[in-house]
């Protein structure tokens, strides 16, 4: 599915409403350059779940935990951004795998050391610049 938005707001409405897909255990791969919408996407997915913490990018703690609600049952929402790290064997050291379990959703930024940490694809979101400045193209890849 290929989607078009064209400002700030209009990406977080378009993670609100992919939230509404979204079940306990999913794993999803957020890929896009710098600035592309990823984090905007997020606070849309946050926004579906409920979440009350403010949403921003974990670039350089590598990830936030969020308490969001599916069906009035709390999970946990991982926000991770994998920009800073260099090889699937770091995302071991910080105990990746704790965090990608059947009662909670991980979004990842960045994703490529985690699918190959992990040796299976995830669930994908692509993100681009679109031909205005504020344009940006979301493609769901799965």
């Amino acid at each position: 599915m290929r989607l078009v938005s064209r400002s700030e707001e209009d990406t977080v409405k378009q993670g609100e409403l992919y939230s509404a897909g979204l079940k306990a255990g999913d794993i999803i791969g957020l890929d896009g350059n710098l600035g592309t919408g990823k984090t905007q996407f997020v606070k849309g997915i946050a926004k579906g779940f409920r979440v009350r913490e403010i949403v921003n990018s974990p670039t350089f703690i590598i990830v936030n935990e969020y308490e969001g609600h599916i069906e009035n049952r709390l999970i946990k929402i991982f926000h991770f951004d994998l920009y800073r790290l260099g090889t699937p064997a770091e995302l071991g050291t910080l105990g990746f795998d704790e965090y990608t379990g059947e009662d909670s959703i991980c979004l990842i930024e960045w994703p490529d050391l985690a699918e190959k940490y992990l040796g299976k694809p995830l669930k994908k979101v692509k993100f681009s610049y679109g031909k205005g400045e504020n344009e940006r193209i979301i493609e769901i890849n799965h």
